[in-house]
């Protein structure tokens, strides 16, 4: 029987490299000369009120067109696109950190939720959807 010493620290140092070709590697150039990072998802904050649940969803520079928002069996998706803009030459581009492409985001919802009402705005890139909750189901005061 050998004894092997623990050394708690081992394996960081892979995890840093891994973490680096991540970054390194992670973007890819297409035909199209458009940056894209394999996928991304919008970062998002869920809150809920006494009569409704909310979700925001941050989509810089995603057109309101490129957006989908569905319910069906209890679950609301987000879907879009970010497409990688043209204006400027892919030779000029020194750095290209911000995820292009198509992102889904799918949340289950509580049957609280009255999914016949929930209502989506978009403005200033960020979405907001907003899903009242039944009726029998607010607090009664």
């Amino acid at each position: 029987m050998s004894l092997t010493r623990w050394e708690p620290f081992r394996g960081l140092n892979t995890l840093h490299e891994e973490v680096n070709r991540l970054f390194e590697n992670g973007f890819a150039r297409g035909r199209s000369g458009q940056a894209e990072l394999a996928s991304w998802a919008p970062a998002v904050d869920i809150y809920e009120t006494k009569n409704e649940l909310v979700v925001k969803a941050d989509l810089p520079d995603v057109q309101e067109k490129d957006i989908d928002v569905r319910v069906e069996n209890n679950t609301l998706t987000i879907r879009g696109e970010r497409k990688f803009s043209n204006e400027v030459h892919e030779d000029n581009y020194l750095r290209v950190e911000r995820a292009y492409g198509t992102f889904t985001r799918s949340f289950s919802l509580p049957n609280t939720v009255n999914t016949e009402a929930i209502h989506a705005e978009y403005r200033n890139g960020v979405l907001n959807v907003r899903m009242p909750k039944r009726e029998e189901t607010k607090p009664k005061f």
